[in-house]
């Protein structure tokens, strides 16, 4: 998986920290922001700012420290960002409803339909 170039500005990292002490979910839009989240994130669950390259390769067994729902399209099988979404909602749950999304003849990939997953 390559990595992604990224930045976290100081006062999103600010935001971010402030709503998980209060309680409050944070709710990734896409794979991209997760997988930048969850690289920027340090062992005790906070988050730093600033720039770099995400090369975290987010598989089942990953601790999500920051992130607490995503929200996501469709992604092709046998993809890295499909393990991703395994990793986040459990493989059993994703195929359920990829199943689903299937039967249904929703459109998969880019520009395809989304879910949230929590």
């Amino acid at each position: 998986m390559d990595a992604e170039p990224l930045e976290i500005p100081g006062a999103t990292a600010r935001a971010i920290q402030e709503a998980k002490a209060e309680g409050r979910r944070v709710i990734a839009v896409g794979t991209t922001t997760t997988r930048a989240l969850e690289w920027a994130a340090t062992a005790d669950g906070r988050l730093r700012p600033g720039a770099g390259e995400a090369d975290l390769f987010i598989r089942p067994g990953h601790r999500f420290r920051i992130v607490d729902a995503l929200i996501t399209n469709f992604h092709l099988p046998r993809s890295t960002l499909l393990v991703l979404v395994a990793a986040f909602a459990g493989l059993d749950v994703v195929l359920d409803a990829y199943r689903h999304a299937v039967a249904s003849g929703y459109r998969f990939y880019s520009y395809g339909d989304a879910m949230l997953i929590h």
